[in-house]
């Protein structure tokens, strides 16, 4: 029976994953995309449903920046709103961001349906916003979907009450289609006369790096060790951060600093690189999708299966571990299947005709 849904999203990540999920859910049902607002700024946003034939969101709630609890409430109040108008059957909501948790909560309050797409991750930081917002949208969740038969035995651990499904990682799905199309269409290596495996790409806008003056030296001396290019689009929150503290200099002499780029030529620049180094969440999945050893300036992950098959390296934020690793040049190793076959988004679709 064809039903009606309500998919979420406010960030980067979420646009690349709610794409192919949609594709497959129009198929049966009628599938309403919500932009919070949260990512506001129009190559963090816009671009992507442009660049991944997305239909425009039918709500942007325009939400913007905030603190965590004035940004949650306001999309809660607006989502609440958009559940009024629209009625859905199932609510969709997707990784660990504040939109994820408004939606969560308005949802729980409901009879509508609560489907987590990306559930089961932890980090272990419980000082990571993500942390809490991701364990109490799987104990809200009515229907898990979780990546990795890890993430299931970590929602079966903390007996959460909602059905759990393994459906692999709509990102797998998403990035197979666009590393085809990026091929095509991207000539930004070449804009930037950029030699595949010459450079090593970076990207930095976690708020935890970000607001520490400390850490984001460290991070822009280590990146600056390396002897080849290092390419850093740069996120608008790191960028008033260093200038901020006094680094916007130092950056631009060591690094090469581009303006934020879209989502096919970031693939491209990511799958040319010899290394990235990030502390972005989903690139670190992209990265091991397209082959490239990731980097990760972050003092845990939530996507330990990389580290644990020797993809992904954590060097934190200290400059003499980031140098270590840019200078390493072992080749690389096996690379096992680690999150499903790329049909992620049919699974999903499955799942949601059954409930």
């Amino acid at each position: 029976m064809s039903k009606r849904i309500l998919s979420v999203v406010g960030a980067r990540p979420q646009f690349i994953k709610a794409f192919p999920v949609s594709n497959a859910l129009r198929r049966s049902h009628d599938d309403v995309l919500v932009h919070t607002g949260q990512h506001y700024d129009a190559m963090l946003s816009d671009v992507f449903f442009a660049e991944l034939d997305i239909p425009e969101p039918a709500y942007n709630l325009g939400v913007g920046s905030g603190t965590h609890a004035d940004q949650t409430a306001q999309m809660m109040i607006e989502l609440d709103d958009v559940l009024d108008a629209e009625s859905p059957d199932v609510m969709i909501v997707y990784g660990d961001t504040n939109s994820t948790l408004a939606g969560a909560l308005v949802a729980a309050k409901r009879s509508t349906t609560l489907v987590h797409i990306e559930a089961g991750l932890r980090s272990g930081n419980r000082s990571m916003p993500e942390e809490h917002n991701r364990i109490a949208t799987d104990h809200l969740a009515d229907v898990l979907l979780a990546p990795t038969s890890r993430a299931v035995d970590t929602l079966r651990s903390e007996s959460v009450p909602g059905e759990i499904h393994e459906t692999g990682d709509v990102m797998y799905d998403a990035i197979l289609y666009v590393r085809e199309r990026a091929n095509e269409v991207s000539a930004i290596r070449e804009q930037l006369d950029l030699e595949p495996d010459g450079y090593v790409l970076a990207t930095v806008h976690r708020a935890g790096n970000t607001s520490n003056k400390s850490r984001l030296s460290s991070i822009i001396r280590g990146l600056a060790s390396v002897s080849v290019p290092v390419v850093l689009p740069i996120h608008p929150r790191t960028e008033a951060a260093l200038k901020e503290n006094g680094l916007w200099q130092l950056a631009c002499d060591q690094l090469t600093i581009i303006d934020p780029v879209g989502y096919l030529d970031f693939v491209s620049l990511l799958e040319g690189a010899t290394l990235v180094a990030t502390d972005s969440g989903g690139v670190q999945r992209e990265a091991f999708y397209l082959d490239t050893q990731c980097i990760t300036l972050r003092d845990e992950t939530e996507w330990v299966e990389t580290i644990d098959c020797g993809w992904n390296t954590l060097v934190g934020a200290d400059s003499d571990r980031i140098a270590q690793a840019l200078a390493q040049n072992e080749p690389n190793p096996p690379k096992p299947q680690l999150y499903g076959d790329g049909r992620a988004a049919e699974r999903v679709a499955e799942v949601i005709d059954s409930v």
